[in-house]
């Protein structure tokens, strides 16, 4: 389930030692060779089993994390609940996971990244299997929230894993990888469930998406190639914090996590709205029809696996303008009253979401130069809290002021999103003309 620059130093580091490149594309610069370093590379050893074991655990974590969100209408039938209600079904998986990425963070830290990841996967799955035989409302959102809670240990530790093994010019391309994971992850969760819900209700969709899941952890744990660059940490309850309390007092860091959050915002309110917008009229699609939709999530397929080579022809700042402005124009689009332009809208703020996520999470572990995995929960945390948000505060506004209520919410984040690169960019051209940035350490 990751650019002009924010603002920010995008230089990590004497643990990393590399810089942005300025000029050729991220992926090109990638295949170059690096004297000295053993770490994956596109093309080399290991490097395609772990593209495709984290493509994988990508795609079983937004599946799991994301498999109520198309079945909301059915779930609000059959529960006799409000759409508000039936929301938290999805806030409550979300925002485990927003709690827990920390703590999950640091026991990967300390016993591995491929163990946490292995161990959460299976936690999640086992968790998915027993989520169709919720009675009730309040058991389902239970449920939830552990297999939130579970799926907290694979963002974090997957984004440390690649910062790891992967050497620094291939980080946004591998990265994206993983996001494109996400999004495929997303996509075919929602279809399936469209079409099986359709037929056999909104529980045996659960349970298939579920079984899907199972295959994707099997096949994750055979693939991901053994850790060759851990170092064990600490489980120190004082040396977290420390750790915590340095990434939060980097000005870098912390606008990247605010534009994960944001961006997120954007994204949990428009697909958890947008099943019950689509059951009514003008539209009145079946269930089935409206699975169908979120195949749009294979444009965010494409955009996160191209981020790197969009950072390198517009650099990070000019990539989040990029983003946020292509997220803009597809959530006014989408106010349209047909169903082509509402699709289109779609499409646009898929790709601009995921572009941006990509762009955003690929800069923490570049500039954490220690705790990366306590780097990279943060921006998860933040990140979960923002879809919890925008599940939540999505769906009020949709019973308050319709389908508008929902795009208005979405427009103010992505202005937020617009505002913190903005002050990136101020800070950039005031560092390039020799004026002090006041703690915004903000360079290309």
């Amino acid at each position: 389930m990751t650019p002009a620059d924010t603002g920010a130093s995008t230089t990590v580091g004497a643990a990393s030692a590399v810089s942005v490149p300025a000029g050729p594309s991220a992926s090109s610069a990638a295949s170059a060779p690096d004297s000295g370093d053993s770490r994956m590379t596109p093309g080399g050893p290991g490097y395609r089993r772990m593209s495709l074991a984290l493509f994988l655990a990508g795609v079983a974590t937004f599946a799991l994390l994301y498999s109520t969100q198309a079945l909301l209408p059915l779930i609000s039938g059959d529960l006799g609940v409000t759409a508000s209600d039936a929301s938290w079904t999805v806030a409550a998986a979300t925002g485990g996971l927003a709690v827990f990425v920390l703590p999950m963070s640091a026991l990967s830290e300390r016993f591995g990244r491929r163990t946490v990841m292995t161990a959460s996967l299976a936690v999640a799955v086992t968790v998915g299997l027993l989520v169709p035989f919720a009675p009730s409302l309040p058991a389902l959102v239970a449920l939830r929230a552990v297999q939130g809670a579970a799926l907290a240990g694979l963002p974090a530790s997957a984004t440390a894993y690649l910062a790891e093994e992967v050497r620094p010019r291939a980080l946004v391309t591998a990265i994206g990888l993983f996001v494109a994971g996400n999004s495929v992850g997303g996509m075919s969760g929602r279809v399936i469930t469209g079409w099986v819900a359709q037929e056999w209700g909104w529980r045996v969709a659960v349970g298939v998406i579920g079984l899907v899941a199972v295959a994707c952890a099997v096949a994750f744990r055979l693939l991901l190639p053994a850790p060759r660059h851990f170092t064990a940490g600490s489980l120190r309850p004082r040396v977290l914090v420390r750790t915590v309390r340095d990434h939060l007092s980097d000005p870098l860091l912390r606008r990247l996590y605010a534009i994960g959050a944001l961006f997120m915002t954007v994204f949990g309110g428009v697909y958890t709205v947008i099943g019950y917008r689509l059951t009514e009229a003008p539209f009145s699609l079946p269930q089935g029809v409206i699975g169908s939709i979120f195949l749009v999530y294979l444009v965010g397929t494409v955009s996160a696996s191209t981020a790197g080579r969009l950072v390198g022809r517009l650099g990070r700042r000019g990539a989040l303008y990029l983003s946020g402005g292509t997220t803009a124009a597809g959530l006014l689009l989408s106010l349209a009253p047909r169903l082509p332009l509402v699709l289109l809208g779609l499409v646009l703020i898929t790709a601009g979401f995921f572009a941006g996520h990509a762009v955003a999470s690929s800069a923490v572990g570049r500039t954490a130069t220690h705790g990366r995995a306590q780097a990279s929960a943060l921006y998860q945390s933040a990140y979960y809290i923002g879809s919890s948000a925008g599940s939540t505060v999505g769906a009020v506004a949709f019973h308050s002021g319709g389908w508008a209520g929902t795009v208005g919410v979405g427009l103010l984040a992505v202005l937020g999103v617009v505002a913190i690169t903005a002050l990136g960019t101020l800070a950039a051209r005031r560092q390039g003309a020799g004026v002090p940035a006041r703690g915004l350490h903000a360079t290309r």
